[in-house]
């Protein structure tokens, strides 16, 4: 029995998204992360556990989606803009009400939805995000090569990107690059990499945590973001190793293994500061034996509180 000494009100939110990116499957991620075991793992922490259910999500085979599977821009486009705004309208306005106790953690689902996760957290007032993924996510329609807006999210919510997404919830960026961090980054566009290069956000790639080691990864993470008193951790299962998480969409090999992970979720769950986790990318079509999400679960009881000894 694991016994933890600050419970939080843990709400869960599967929010069904496949829109942001072209492979099917990942709009299952909620339930997988469900069967793994997520809710009688944080309870045994001795959290309140509360599961909202799903947040509604238009399917790519609805007529109105099907028809609309491109958006041209100038000098890009967009998959599937309006349904994914749409959708992330929904998870703003279920972020933004979330009462000051509660410990939200959003399951995709891929990652354009933390365009609505973040975008609703800060709206509550000054937030850290630190963004653990295998990519920066930080394209444009003008410099994506897909046109995919889970290779987005940071892009817009740092104020760059197509109006109707950058404008949700409240008109402009949601986030300074000074507050945010990224994580396992191993995998940029060229125009990506300009980009991100000159925007002020602190990366550190697999290179960093090779040479440095994740301890001091994570603790010069929070560091950075010491003067505030709110993170949310945006958590692509892709950051990790495929042969520790297999079940996603876009793996890249070179990534954390499993201890590299747990450890900097135990750090990050010493600050006390983190309030909402994104669990994104969980694709149980391409898993085996639905390991992904189990590891998935495991590192929310680390970033919950759960210790070795």
């Amino acid at each position: 029995m694991e016994i933890n000494l600050h419970p939080r009100n843990v709400k869960i939110v599967g929010v069904p998204m496949d829109l942001g990116q072209q492979r099917r499957g990942v709009d299952m991620g909620p339930s997988a992360v469900r069967y793994a075991g997520l809710y009688d793992r944080i309870e045994q922490l001795g959290h309140a556990v509360h599961d909202a259910g799903n947040i509604p999500v238009a399917g790519r085979d609805e007529d109105d989606v099907r028809r609309e599977r491109w958006v041209e821009t100038a000098g890009g486009g967009l998959r599937h803009l309006h349904a994914v705004t749409a959708a992330c309208r929904g998870i703003y306005a279920l972020a933004s009400a979330c009462d000051a106790a509660d410990f939200p953690i959003f399951l995709g689902g891929d990652h354009s939805m933390a365009i609505g996760t973040i975008s609703g957290m800060a709206a509550k007032g000054p937030l850290g995000v630190i963004w653990i993924d295998a990519h920066g996510d930080f394209n444009t329609p003008e410099t994506s090569p897909s046109g995919n807006i889970h290779g987005m999210p940071m892009a817009v919510l740092t104020g760059l990107g197509h109006p109707d997404l950058v404008n949700l919830g409240t008109p402009g960026a949601k986030l300074r690059a000074q507050d945010i961090v990224m994580i396992a980054i191993r995998d940029l566009d060229l125009q990506e990499r300009i980009a991100l290069s000159h925007s002020g956000i602190i990366v550190y790639t697999m290179r960093d945590i090779d040479e440095l080691g994740m301890a001091t990864v994570a603790r010069r993470a929070l560091a950075r973001l010491n003067r505030l008193s709110r993170i949310h951790v945006s958590l692509d299962m892709d950051a990790l190793e495929p042969a520790v998480a297999a079940g996603v969409g876009t793996p890249v090999t070179g990534g954390l293994t499993f201890r590299e992970a747990h450890l900097l979720m135990e750090i990050l769950a010493e600050s006390e500061k983190v309030c909402s986790l994104d669990i994104v990318e969980v694709n149980p079509i391409l898993d085996e034996g639905n390991r992904t999400a189990e590891v998935a679960v495991a590192l929310t009881a680390s970033l919950l509180g759960q210790q070795i000894l």
